[in-house]
């Protein structure tokens, strides 16, 4: 299904996609943060509904008919409507395997995802400048720093590709792994450890991706794409100031029914200042894990058993020496 209305020679130009489900008051909010930059070639994949969940079919044509009412600017549309439901696992991945079926690279934005302004000219720069690096797979939006400054650009490299809007090319996509099939290896020949060096971390994605080849638990993509990213190598652009706000926390969402991270987008980074060294921040991605995967909280009950037996140790150490005192 396609639609042209009048070619924009001032619009944004780089692809974008749109994924939705069941939100058109997100969605809406979405769409609004775009207008301005006008994006000329714009695909929208929408997710069909369960009938047996009451009042979904209707929710999923208000999505449809918000971006058929409210993308009224000149621009090339093309669409993926499914008959039924998906799920979210292979709804969005379906979506992304078919937007890159289309172009050699692009940004990527659901419905809950709303981007700063600055957003899109990051996305495009960096997709241009980048484009043929194969060390680097991911482009994102996000920022879990909470201030924090990394390196000496506006930007810096990360083992984490957040996902809520972000950017990447067909060259990395084509290698997403949506069976988990490198999983086998990496866990019989200890590949962990040299994707992860700190063990807790270690301990924490294996049982995710554990979880997942044994039980197809959760229904993410997001997991898969991150362990594809890994296994190659690739390293994820992030900005030092976040540029894409998360409005989907709640009920209705399918994964983050609760805020744990801040995506306030109240300063964008404007002009790019590009690092000096395209090297992994390892200090970042420690604060990562421990502050927004809850790192710091599994280390605790670690660090008490550590000081009690530090306790202890010394605690014996006093009475031994206090025994040869009276000996002499």
């Amino acid at each position: 299904m396609n639609k042209h209305i009048d070619s924009n020679p001032n619009g944004f130009d780089t692809p974008l996609l749109i994924i939705a489900w069941r939100r058109p008051d997100t969605l809406l909010q979405v769409i609004n943060s775009i207008r301005s930059v006008t994006p000329s070639r714009i695909f929208f994949a929408c997710d069909g509904p369960n009938p047996t969940r009451l009042g979904e079919i209707e929710r999923v044509e208000a999505t449809r008919a918000v971006f058929e009412r409210e993308i009224d600017w000149p621009c090339t549309i093309q669409r993926l409507y499914a008959g039924e439901n998906q799920g979210c696992r292979v709804g969005v991945s379906r979506a992304i395997d078919w937007f890159f079926e289309h172009v050699e690279e692009g940004i990527v934005l659901e419905d809950d995802c709303v981007p700063h302004q600055d957003f899109f000219p990051y996305c495009a720069n960096l997709l241009k400048r980048y484009r043929h690096d194969k060390r680097i797979w991911c482009i994102s939006g996000n920022n879990f720093q909470n201030g924090l400054w990394r390196g000496d650009g506006s930007y810096y490299f990360s083992r984490y590709n957040h996902c809520w809007g972000w950017a990447t090319w067909r060259r990395c996509w084509e290698n997403y792994d949506q069976n988990l099939s490198q999983w086998p290896n990496i866990l019989d020949f200890d590949y962990l450890m040299t994707i992860f060096e700190d063990p807790i971390e270690r301990h924490y994605w294996r049982r995710i991706w554990q979880r997942l080849m044994t039980k197809n638990e959760p229904d993410s993509w997001a997991y898969r794409w991150t362990l594809t990213c890994l296994a190659n190598g690739g390293l994820t652009i992030l900005p030092n100031r976040n540029l894409v706000r998360n409005i989907g926390f709640g009920e209705d969402a399918t994964h983050t029914t609760c805020e744990v991270v801040n995506t306030d987008i109240n300063m964008g980074i404007h002009a790019i200042e590009h690092p000096s060294l395209l090297l992994r921040d390892a200090v970042a991605d420690r604060y990562t894990f421990d502050n927004v995967f809850g790192g710091k909280w599994q280390r605790f009950p670690l660090s008490l058993i550590w000081l009690f037996k530090r306790v202890l140790s010394k605690a014996s150490l006093g009475i031994s020496n206090l025994s040869s005192y009276f000996k002499q």
